[in-house]
Order: C-alpha cells, then sequence, then structure tokens
C-alpha cells in the first residue's frame, strides 16, 4: 500500500473545511434551560448544533443517530469494537469585550475568532474532517469509527450521561478537548457544600453584625468579587480604617460606603479555574479573612473563623489534615467557589475539590467528615466524578504516541491535569489535542480563536490516528 499523505489530503479539503467550521461557529449554542422545549431540552442553539452536525454527517454518508436531543452520534466501518471520538458542540456564554461579533467566525491573521472555536466546535471539525478523510480514501478498517456529540459538556454532562444509558461504550478512544501530546490520567473531581449548623438563637453580642456576605457564582471557579453588609453601630471608622489597610497590604481593589446606617464592603479579586486555584486571589476568601479579624457577633465569628483557619490560608487542604500528592497527577486542590452567610439562615461553602488518581478518596472523605463536624458543620449535595487514568502501556496511548511523534517530529510527552474531559467517560480515553505545546489556552475568554494552520495540523493528526487505532493494521 502506498503511504498515505495526511496533510496533502486535508489540503485538498482546506476550503470547506473552513467553511463548515465558520457555519458551525455561527450558531449560538448556549445552554438555555429557560426556554428549553421536549425537541431541545438544552436550548435551541444546542439543538441546532447538534442537528447542523448530524445532518453534515449524512450528507457524507455516515450513520447519524439523534439520542434524546441531548446527544447524537456520526459512525462508520465495520466490527464489533468501536474508536469513539468524544466531541461537544455546547459553548459557555460569550462575555464582553470581544474584538468582532462572538459569534461570526471572523477569519483575521490566519485565525477563526468565535466562542467555542478551540472549546471544542474547530477541534470537532477537525475530527470530523479526518472521519471524512479515512472515509473517502476508502482504507479497510477492522473496528467501527463513532464521533459522540454532546451538548452540556459546559455544564453538567447530562449529554453523556443520557448518551451511554441508551448506546454502547466504546473500547477505547480520544477527545479532541484540551492539549497535545496526549493527557493520559485527569484528577477526581468532587463538588459539595459545606453547611453550617445553625444554632441561631444565640444573641448578636459583638461589635459588627454581619447581615449578609456573598461571593462567588459556579464552584469550579475563584470567585473575583465579594460583598458584605455589615452593622456597626459604634466603630464603623474604625473598621473603614482597618479595611484600607487591609486592601493595602495584600494589594487588593475594594471600596465601602454606608447606606442607610449599613456598611457595605466590597472586595475585588482575580478570577482562575479551579483546577489551580492558587493562580488567582479569591475574593471571598480574603473578606472571610478579613472580617474573622473582627470582633463579630457569635454566630458570624463562628462561621468566618471556620473558613479563615480551614481555607482562607492555603489550598492544599494541610489545614484539614488531607493534604496528598503523586507523581502521576501531583496535588490534592481545594478551590473554594461559592461562599454565602446570612444572619437568618447561616453560613455555607461551595467546594471544588480536585484529587490525585492515587489518593484513597474514601477514606480522606470520611476525615474531613469527622473533623466538619466537630467544627459544627456538615457536608451537603455531594457529587464525585472518579480521577481517570490509562496506562501509558495501552494500545491506545502507544498508537497515539506513534501518530504525533510521526507528524510533528516532536516527543509524545504524556500530560495529567486537573481539569476534566470526556476522555474520562471512557475506560481507555484520553485528551488529545486540539492545542499544541506553546500555544496559549484562550479557552473561554474574550476573543477565543483557533489558529487554521493548527486546525489543518490536528485534523491531519486525528485522520492519522483514525487509521492507526480503527484500520486493519498492526
Amino acid at each position: 500500500m502506498e503511504p498515505i499523505h495526511w496533510s496533502e489530503e486535508v489540503e485538498k479539503r482546506k476550503a470547506s473545511l473552513i467553511s463548515e467550521t465558520q457555519q458551525l461557529l455561527k450558531i449560538k449554542s448556549v445552554l438555555d434551560e429557560e426556554r428549553a422545549t421536549p425537541e431541545a431540552p438544552l436550548g435551541s442553539g444546542v439543538k441546532q448544533a447538534l442537528q447542523f452536525m448530524l445532518t453534515l454527517g449524512e450528507k457524507e454518508g455516515f450513520i447519524a443517530k439523534n439520542i434524546g436531543n441531548v446527544a447524537g452520534h456520526l459512525e462508520f466501518g465495520e466490527g464489533e469494537e468501536i474508536v469513539g471520538i468524544l466531541c461537544h458542540v455546547d459553548v459557555v456564554p460569550e462575555g464582553d469585550g470581544w474584538t468582532s461579533d462572538p459569534f461570526g467566525a471572523e477569519i483575521r491573521d490566519g485565525k477563526i475568532f468565535a466562542r467555542g472555536a478551540i472549546d471544542d466546535k474547530g477541534p470537532t471539525m477537525a475530527a470530523f474532517y479526518a472521519m471524512k478523510i479515512v472515509k473517502e480514501l476508502g482504507l479497510p478498517l477492522k473496528r467501527r469509527v463513532r464521533m459522540i456529540i454532546g451538548t452540556d459538556e459546559e455544564s453538567d454532562w447530562r449529554c453523556v450521561e443520557h448518551y451511554f444509558k441508551h448506546e454502547e461504550m466504546p473500547q477505547m478512544g480520544f477527545a479532541p478537548d484540551a492539549d497535545f501530546p496526549i493527557i493520559y490520567a485527569e484528577k477526581g473531581i468532587s463538588d459539595f457544600e459545606i453547611l453550617m449548623k445553625t444554632g441561631l438563637d444565640r444573641e448578636a453580642n459583638g461589635d459588627v453584625e454581619v447581615l449578609e456576605f456573598s461571593s462567588g457564582r459556579r464552584y469550579n471557579m475563584v470567585p473575583d468579587f465579594a460583598t458584605a453588609s455589615l452593622y456597626v453601630p459604634t466603630i464603623q471608622t474604625v473598621i473603614v480604617q482597618q479595611y484600607k489597610e487591609f486592601k493595602k497590604k495584600y494589594k487588593l481593589e475594594g471600596n465601602c460606603h454606608v447606606d442607610q446606617g449599613i456598611l457595605i464592603l466590597n472586595l475585588h479579586g482575580v478570577s482562575a479555574h479551579g483546577m489551580e486555584p492558587d493562580n488567582g486571589k479569591n475574593a471571598g476568601l480574603f473578606m472571610a479573612n478579613f472580617l474573622a479579624g473582627l470582633k463579630l457577633d457569635e454566630n458570624a465569628q463562628k462561621y468566618f473563623k471556620f473558613v479563615s483557619s480551614y481555607l482562607g490560608q492555603e489550598s492544599r487542604g494541610q489545614a484539614f489534615n488531607i493534604a496528598y500528592s503523586d507523581d502521576i497527577t501531583g496535588d490534592l486542590t481545594i478551590n473554594v467557589g461559592k461562599l454565602e452567610y446570612t444572619k437568618q439562615a447561616g453560613g455555607k461553602l461551595g467546594i471544588n475539590l480536585r484529587y490525585p488518581v492515587t489518593m484513597d478518596f474514601e477514606n480522606v472523605l470520611d476525615r474531613l467528615k469527622k473533623l466538619l463536624t466537630k467544627a459544627g458543620f456538615t457536608v451537603g449535595n455531594f457529587s464525585n466524578s472518579k480521577p481517570h487514568h490509562v496506562d501509558e502501556n495501552e494500545f491506545l496511548i502507544q498508537k497515539l504516541k506513534k501518530v504525533y511523534e510521526e507528524q510533528t517530529g516532536e516527543p509524545a510527552t504524556l500530560l495529567s491535569i486537573g481539569g476534566g474531559t470526556y476522555a474520562r467517560s471512557l475506560k481507555s480515553g484520553v485528551a488529545f489535542g486540539p492545542l499544541f505545546p506553546g500555544s496559549p489556552d484562550i479557552a473561554h475568554q474574550k476573543d477565543e480563536y483557533m489558529v487554521i494552520e493548527d486546525m489543518l495540523k490536528a485534523t491531519a493528526i486525528y485522520a492519522q490516528a483514525i487509521y492507526e487505532l480503527a484500520g486493519n493494521i498492526d
């Protein structure tokens, strides 16, 4: 058999690849449950993007299937086993400050700019064209190739949960939704609340009464803003001065003002992804640290002293005595993504805990619960996505290493991440591109883009990977 020049095959299809990527990017596929219908349970935008891919696949001769209007797949080839390619067409909200229309898919300086360009519509289309190339070349396959398309990856993963209740699980596969070379390990991710046992019959006997305090919107993000409302009957000017000194000490921005006798404190931090809290400045924790140093009413004192003592100084769980690290995925991390306290309801915290693949999670959770009980707190609304790790000697990884090294000339280093991709849905699944080493990760940011040349390179890599994994070759 003649050698296949994968890059040349991509170049032949370059114009249609770019055009159809732009068409997909122009669909505003943001979760919209407020206007959900039975035909579009996650909103019309994500349903439209899903249908776009299914229709495109049918036109190219793939077997297309819609599963409950929240997921779907495109398949070709024969065989008992399946090679899965796990993609998603939902995107996060566009946000502000874009140079061009976030859903305009404008091309500038060799880049396509749009929300979802790199996460994950551009990579999805690259994988689609990789399948198209293998199919059109008529290469012999011994496994089926199936692109699984999700529509809720940016939120609660209801799409893959529903999909795998109704469809078979691929024996192996990859998700084009992270970095090259190969991400073979992902930390476990647990979300839960820490709730203060109320005891609200205590008297407000401090110099400062905390009426309300809040910070953060999502467990997996470092909060960049916090606000607190305080009733300070006698020493308001003293508190204001202490707050100014606190902001100066920690180089933080914020302000304070009095509204109908209530002192309002606002504080700005720096947002970051919850997988590495130390990349940000948690406005909620800084505010809690400040309030913990005041003479508060008894209920507030319990809450803010707890937050400051156990969570306000570090992100590795040392104060809880649950710190852990391994050579595969690194440190356990704790992100406090939401903080709330009211005089009437007491306090709670929204926790995003990411833990190494070798950690005994049940044992750590049991120790944490015992400490919380002793401190007068409980755990609620608990969820856990177990860590994911594929042995580097598995067929999947060895084939992907071969492909990456042949096409780039660079070593296929194995990587681990604190985040979670669809790859963890499969027993033998890895994240594979599309970001090449050294490229900035601009997913979820304004002016998100995908470099067209990188998209073409990724398409060639994915095409060879599909053939190496599914083809009738050894």
